[in-house]
Protein backbone atom coordinates (compact mmCIF):
# COMPACT_ATOMS: atom_id res chain seq x y z
CA UNK A 1 0.00 0.00 0.00
CA UNK A 2 1.84 3.47 -1.37
CA UNK A 3 2.29 6.11 1.21
CA UNK A 4 -0.20 8.38 -0.50
CA UNK A 5 -2.47 6.20 -1.33
CA UNK A 6 -3.04 5.33 2.56
CA UNK A 7 -3.28 9.11 3.48
CA UNK A 8 -6.14 9.37 1.40
CA UNK A 9 -7.49 6.48 2.85
CA UNK A 10 -7.03 7.88 6.24
CA UNK A 11 -8.13 11.37 5.18
CA UNK A 12 -11.21 10.08 3.67
CA UNK A 13 -12.08 8.43 6.90
CA UNK A 14 -11.23 11.86 8.45
CA UNK A 15 -14.20 13.46 6.46
CA UNK A 16 -16.14 10.80 7.31
CA UNK A 17 -15.64 11.08 11.15
CA UNK A 18 -16.35 15.10 10.58
CA UNK A 19 -19.78 14.20 8.79
CA UNK A 20 -20.40 12.17 11.98
CA UNK A 21 -20.07 14.72 14.11
CA UNK A 22 -22.46 17.39 11.79
CA UNK A 23 -24.89 14.97 12.46
CA UNK A 24 -24.50 14.66 16.12
CA UNK A 25 -24.63 18.23 16.29
CA UNK A 26 -27.62 18.19 14.19
CA UNK A 27 -29.22 15.20 15.78
CA UNK A 28 -28.99 17.03 19.38
CA UNK A 29 -30.05 20.47 18.31
CA UNK A 30 -33.11 18.69 16.84
CA UNK A 31 -34.09 16.88 19.98
CA UNK A 32 -34.11 20.49 21.95
CA UNK A 33 -35.72 22.21 19.56
CA UNK A 34 -38.41 19.08 18.08
CA UNK A 35 -40.70 21.74 16.66
CA UNK A 36 -38.43 23.04 14.43
CA UNK A 37 -37.25 20.00 13.66
CA UNK A 38 -40.66 18.26 12.78
CA UNK A 39 -41.21 21.05 10.58
CA UNK A 40 -37.86 20.87 8.74
CA UNK A 41 -38.29 17.30 8.28
CA UNK A 42 -41.99 17.38 6.79
CA UNK A 43 -40.43 20.22 4.26
CA UNK A 44 -37.52 18.04 3.69
CA UNK A 45 -40.08 15.04 2.71
CA UNK A 46 -42.13 17.24 0.76
CA UNK A 47 -39.32 18.25 -1.36
CA UNK A 48 -37.97 14.87 -2.12
CA UNK A 49 -41.51 13.72 -3.17
CA UNK A 50 -41.88 16.46 -5.58
CA UNK A 51 -38.46 16.42 -6.56
CA UNK A 52 -38.82 12.12 -7.33
CA UNK A 53 -42.43 12.96 -8.83
CA UNK A 54 -40.88 15.46 -11.21
CA UNK A 55 -38.14 13.05 -11.95
CA UNK A 56 -40.64 10.28 -12.64
CA UNK A 57 -42.59 12.49 -14.56
CA UNK A 58 -39.27 12.84 -16.58
CA UNK A 59 -38.68 8.93 -17.22
CA UNK A 60 -42.44 8.59 -18.12
CA UNK A 61 -42.10 10.83 -20.71
CA UNK A 62 -38.98 9.46 -22.29
CA UNK A 63 -40.75 6.10 -22.08
CA UNK A 64 -43.95 7.04 -23.67
CA UNK A 65 -45.04 4.30 -26.34
CA UNK A 66 -44.33 1.94 -23.82
CA UNK A 67 -46.38 -0.06 -21.16
CA UNK A 68 -44.63 2.10 -18.50
CA UNK A 69 -46.11 5.32 -19.92
CA UNK A 70 -49.10 5.64 -18.17
CA UNK A 71 -48.28 3.92 -14.67
CA UNK A 72 -45.12 6.15 -14.39
CA UNK A 73 -47.09 9.06 -15.07
CA UNK A 74 -49.65 8.28 -12.33
CA UNK A 75 -47.34 7.49 -9.87
CA UNK A 76 -45.31 10.82 -10.60
CA UNK A 77 -48.71 12.87 -10.35
CA UNK A 78 -49.08 11.06 -6.65
CA UNK A 79 -45.54 12.01 -5.68
CA UNK A 80 -46.32 15.10 -6.88
CA UNK A 81 -49.40 16.28 -5.55
CA UNK A 82 -48.33 14.38 -2.33
CA UNK A 83 -45.31 16.87 -2.38
CA UNK A 84 -47.27 19.88 -2.43
CA UNK A 85 -50.03 19.11 0.09
CA UNK A 86 -46.95 18.05 2.68
CA UNK A 87 -44.60 21.36 1.74
CA UNK A 88 -47.80 23.94 1.57
CA UNK A 89 -49.43 22.35 4.66
CA UNK A 90 -46.66 20.96 7.23
CA UNK A 91 -48.63 20.61 10.34
CA UNK A 92 -51.49 18.70 9.30
CA UNK A 93 -49.17 16.24 7.11
CA UNK A 94 -47.19 15.70 10.53
CA UNK A 95 -50.51 15.26 11.94
CA UNK A 96 -51.22 12.86 9.67
CA UNK A 97 -48.02 11.24 9.56
CA UNK A 98 -47.64 10.84 13.74
CA UNK A 99 -51.24 9.35 13.25
CA UNK A 100 -50.23 6.26 10.92
CA UNK A 101 -46.84 6.06 13.00
CA UNK A 102 -48.96 5.52 16.14
CA UNK A 103 -50.73 3.06 14.37
CA UNK A 104 -48.08 1.06 13.15
CA UNK A 105 -46.98 1.45 16.81
CA UNK A 106 -49.95 -0.15 18.10
CA UNK A 107 -50.01 -3.03 15.69
CA UNK A 108 -46.26 -4.25 15.87
CA UNK A 109 -46.99 -4.18 19.09
CA UNK A 110 -50.01 -6.23 19.54
CA UNK A 111 -48.52 -8.75 16.79
CA UNK A 112 -44.90 -8.84 19.17
CA UNK A 113 -46.98 -9.25 22.27
CA UNK A 114 -49.35 -12.02 20.20
CA UNK A 115 -46.45 -14.01 19.05
CA UNK A 116 -43.94 -14.07 21.64
CA UNK A 117 -47.31 -15.26 23.99
CA UNK A 118 -48.12 -18.24 21.40
CA UNK A 119 -44.89 -19.02 20.30
CA UNK A 120 -42.75 -18.55 23.24
CA UNK A 121 -39.34 -19.57 21.84
CA UNK A 122 -35.95 -18.33 22.62
CA UNK A 123 -36.53 -14.91 22.92
CA UNK A 124 -39.36 -15.01 24.48
CA UNK A 125 -38.56 -12.09 27.00
CA UNK A 126 -36.76 -9.48 24.39
CA UNK A 127 -40.13 -9.85 22.27
CA UNK A 128 -42.14 -9.52 25.15
CA UNK A 129 -40.44 -6.45 25.77
CA UNK A 130 -40.63 -4.94 21.83
CA UNK A 131 -44.56 -5.48 22.18
CA UNK A 132 -45.03 -3.93 25.53
CA UNK A 133 -42.96 -1.05 24.46
CA UNK A 134 -44.39 -0.49 21.06
CA UNK A 135 -47.84 -0.49 22.53
CA UNK A 136 -47.19 2.00 24.90
CA UNK A 137 -45.43 4.19 22.53
CA UNK A 138 -48.65 3.69 20.30
CA UNK A 139 -51.11 4.81 23.13
CA UNK A 140 -48.96 7.41 24.35
CA UNK A 141 -48.67 9.09 20.97
CA UNK A 142 -52.61 8.70 19.97
CA UNK A 143 -53.94 10.06 23.94
CA UNK A 144 -52.19 12.77 23.00
CA UNK A 145 -52.54 13.23 19.37
CA UNK A 146 -52.70 15.95 17.54
CA UNK A 147 -50.46 18.03 20.04
CA UNK A 148 -48.28 14.96 19.75
CA UNK A 149 -47.50 15.94 16.08
CA UNK A 150 -45.14 18.65 16.89
CA UNK A 151 -42.75 16.80 18.47
CA UNK A 152 -43.07 12.72 17.39
CA UNK A 153 -41.54 13.24 14.01
CA UNK A 154 -38.96 15.87 14.83
CA UNK A 155 -37.79 13.39 17.72
CA UNK A 156 -37.45 10.29 15.75
CA UNK A 157 -35.48 12.55 12.91
CA UNK A 158 -33.56 14.10 15.37
CA UNK A 159 -32.63 10.46 17.04
CA UNK A 160 -31.89 8.86 13.23
CA UNK A 161 -29.61 12.13 12.62
CA UNK A 162 -28.26 11.21 16.35
CA UNK A 163 -27.35 7.61 15.73
CA UNK A 164 -26.40 7.31 12.22
CA UNK A 165 -23.86 10.62 13.03
CA UNK A 166 -22.16 7.80 16.15
CA UNK A 167 -22.19 5.39 13.53
CA UNK A 168 -19.84 7.14 10.92
CA UNK A 169 -17.82 8.68 13.69
CA UNK A 170 -17.34 5.52 15.09
CA UNK A 171 -16.53 4.04 11.32
CA UNK A 172 -14.48 7.04 10.74
CA UNK A 173 -12.30 6.94 13.52
CA UNK A 174 -12.04 2.91 13.43
CA UNK A 175 -11.23 3.18 9.48
CA UNK A 176 -8.02 5.82 10.12
CA UNK A 177 -6.69 3.25 13.24
CA UNK A 178 -6.75 0.17 11.05
CA UNK A 179 -5.19 2.05 8.34
CA UNK A 180 -2.56 3.41 10.29
CA UNK A 181 -1.83 -0.24 11.43
CA UNK A 182 -1.96 -1.53 8.45
CA UNK A 183 0.80 1.42 7.08
CA UNK A 184 3.20 0.97 10.06
CA UNK A 185 2.90 -2.64 9.64
CA UNK A 186 3.69 -2.36 5.92
CA UNK A 187 6.88 0.31 6.54
CA UNK A 188 8.47 -1.81 9.14
CA UNK A 189 8.34 -5.38 6.30
CA UNK A 190 9.79 -2.85 3.96
CA UNK A 191 12.64 -2.32 6.67
CA UNK A 192 13.21 -5.62 7.50
CA UNK A 193 13.17 -6.65 3.79
CA UNK A 194 15.36 -3.46 2.46
CA UNK A 195 18.05 -4.91 5.42
CA UNK A 196 17.76 -8.23 4.14
CA UNK A 197 18.53 -7.36 0.70
CA UNK A 198 21.81 -5.40 1.40
CA UNK A 199 24.85 -6.75 -0.27
CA UNK A 200 27.09 -8.33 2.13
CA UNK A 201 30.49 -6.73 1.99
CA UNK A 202 33.44 -9.71 0.41
CA UNK A 203 36.26 -10.05 2.63
CA UNK A 204 39.40 -8.43 1.49
CA UNK A 205 41.98 -11.86 0.97
CA UNK A 206 45.38 -10.63 2.74
CA UNK A 207 47.88 -10.72 -0.59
Amino acid sequence: MAKDETAKMSRDFGLLAALGVILVLAGLVGLIYTGVATLTSMLLFGWLLLIGGAVGLLHAIQARGTNFFWLGVVVAALNIAAGVVVISRPEAAAEALTMFAALLFLTGGVFRLAGSLVVRGTQFGWTLVQGAFGLLLGILVLASWPSSSKYVIGCFFSLALLFDGLGLIATGFGGRRIVGMVSERLAAEDGARSETDEPVAKPVQPE
